[in-house]
């Protein structure tokens, strides 16, 4: 890719030669990771208060129970906040420069708040507040196989169709 041709429309963030992630050790987000492998979208629950929460925890921010389980909610919320990223913080990334970065808000899962890209244009003028869904992003190929969660906005998925 040329590393000044910004306009690209991508549609996988990750290129090739990038450390697979690591689930935590303790299996704490085993469940997450099997659902973007199926394409769902999951976040962890409080059984006891139903607060929700991301990222996984072995205890309820709101009430302090261990009765915490993962479930399904809309792939879609919107953008809180967003930084575009000039600098890799890998080496594999230097031609993937520049990326952006957002903080995405789930409105179905209680305003929980979940970390991914946002794919398409490098350049595009990102607005808080704006519609995005989830893109998962298969890597099919790595051992393990994983499936990462992305974001693009609604009017550019709507757009595509």
């Amino acid at each position: 890719m040329n590393r000044h041709s910004y306009n690209d429309d991508r549609t996988h963030y990750l290129p090739s030669g990038l450390p697979v992630p690591a689930p935590y050790a303790d299996g704490l987000a085993r469940e997450f990771w099997e659902a973007a492998r199926c394409h769902e979208l999951v976040v962890q629950r409080c059984i006891r208060c139903l607060t929700w929460q991301w990222g996984p925890e072995h205890i309820c921010h709101h009430c302090r129970s261990f009765a915490l389980t993962y479930e399904p909610v809309a792939p879609r919320g919107v953008i809180y906040s967003w930084e575009r990223s000039w600098y890799p913080v890998h080496p594999t990334l230097k031609d993937a420069v520049p990326y952006l970065t957002v903080l995405v808000e789930l409105p179905q899962a209680g305003g929980a708040r979940m970390v991914g890209n946002l794919l398409g244009d490098r350049l595009q003028v990102v607005t808080i507040g704006a519609e995005v869904e989830a893109v998962f992003e298969d890597h099919d190929h790595a051992n393990p196989p994983f499936t990462l969660v992305q974001w693009r906005v609604v009017a550019d998925v709507e757009a595509d169709s």
